[in-house]
């Protein structure tokens, strides 16, 4: 099962993350998707089989979605679009982005439809959910009264994100700029998540992440991607249980089940784990996108 673990094109060492490799390119970035999969925080030794072209397909289909919703970054996708000596390197096609290069808010934008997560951990242990105070009797997984921003540090890789207050977001990034991320990503979230729903999937929580290029703040990053999002198929649903998702739940029960301490170098996963992750993200696609993923 071929992965890309990592690139440096043209001999360029890229900045990288958990699972992007991002080339500076001036008053441009571009962004590499790579097969790496981070589970609890920890980046794991081997890779999800076509994971990097799954998640940038997905973002891809979002953008076009949103566009005239919302600004976002993305130039292209084409890498004949690309500067050299990136168009000429085919283990980038359908996995990188030339975007927008911007100052990045350095807050996660939260929205959570559902009791899931973290969020059902605090729930259970004083009834609140970053803050908002919830209703009593609530079950996992059970749809919220109404959505909920919350909020998060962007955390340095290797350490955890933290979740804080809309007052602690402004604080960070100042009032009106929390606001406005604030209504905008709810705003996205209410209509990705009544799209998904005519797909048969339940859009349970995202992340969004945003910048700022020439004094506006816009979309960046990945958008509403099995990695950034809680996605569950709508006919298996049921509100009281964990539910069955189209991401890596695979190897978290798998590290689970091995007992992984959630810290360190990661693990080497057997090929079934990665075979079946890499089959959840596929069906994702097809199923949010309508079409077959080119393998």
């Amino acid at each position: 099962m071929d992965t890309v673990l990592q690139t440096n094109t043209g001999g360029i060492e890229p900045s990288r993350g958990k699972v992007r490799d991002i080339y500076d390119l001036g008053d441009k970035l571009l962004i590499v998707a790579s097969d790496r999969l981070s589970a609890f925080d920890v980046v794991m030794a081997n890779g999800i089989p076509y994971k990097g072209k799954v998640l940038t397909q997905i973002s891809l289909f979002w953008f076009d979605f949103l566009s005239g919703m919302v600004d976002h970054h993305l130039i292209s996708a084409d890498l004949a679009d690309f500067p050299k000596p990136f168009c000429d390197s085919p283990e980038l096609a359908g996995r990188s982005m030339l975007v927008k290069k911007g100052k990045v808010l350095p807050i996660e934008c939260v929205v959570r439809g559902y009791l899931a997560g973290s969020g059902w951990k605090e729930y259970l242990q004083n009834g609140t959910v970053c803050g908002h105070k919830l209703p009593a009797g609530l079950k996992q997984c059970q749809k919220l009264p109404e959505l909920i921003f919350t909020p998060a540090t962007k955390a340095e890789r290797g350490t955890h994100d933290e979740n804080i207050s809309v007052a602690q977001a402004a604080k960070i990034i100042g009032k009106d700029k929390a606001e406005y991320v604030r209504d905008r990503s709810i705003e996205i979230f209410k209509k990705a998540g009544r799209y998904a729903e005519t797909k048969g999937i339940i859009l349970a929580d995202t992340k969004f992440e945003w910048g700022e290029v020439d004094g506006k703040i816009i979309l960046i990053d990945e958008v509403l991607t099995p990695d950034s999002s809680r996605f569950w198929p709508a006919d298996k649903y049921e509100a009281g249980r964990d539910q069955e998702s189209y991401d890596k739940q695979f190897v978290r029960n798998y590290l689970e089940s091995i007992n992984f301490n959630k810290s360190g170098p990661g693990v080497e996963l057997p090929d079934d784990i990665r075979q079946k992750t890499a089959e959840k993200y596929i069906e994702a696609y097809e199923q949010l996108t309508g079409k077959e993923f080119e393998r």
